[in-house]
């Protein structure tokens, strides 16, 4: 079993940085790959960024350049850090770790990022 805990989030100005942190516990491995996904009202989830356990990282288009992934095998963490934050930016932002032993999926809670102009 694995559970995370988010941290982060909040409200911000346009313009300014954000990080988001979470923190996996149970059976996450360092193969394990791990993301961050966010969730606009009435859409369905999608990509931010992702990062592998060989530290292969995905970025989502919306966010190239913005956004930099990165994740602590030690404290089995992974880490958000968000520049130049837009109003679009603006939803719920979710933790996402896979366990490739059993092809599992697990989610965050989620934490809600609003950035204002």
């Amino acid at each position: 079993q694995v559970q995370l805990v988010e941290s982060g989030g909040g409200l911000v100005q346009a313009g300014e940085s954000m990080s988001l942190s979470c923190a996996a516990s149970g059976t996450v491995t360092t193969a394990s790959p791990m993301g961050w996904y966010r969730q606009y009202p009435g859409k369905e989830r999608e990509l931010v960024a992702t990062i592998t356990g060989a530290f292969v990282i995905k970025y989502g288009e919306s966010v190239k350049g913005r956004v930099t992934i990165s994740r602590d095998n030690a404290k089995k963490a992974v880490n958000l850090q968000m520049n130049s934050l837009k109003l679009e930016d603006t939803a719920v932002y979710y933790c996402r770790v896979e366990t490739p032993y059993n092809s599992r999926v697990y989610w965050g809670q989620g934490t809600q990022v609003t950035v204002s102009s």
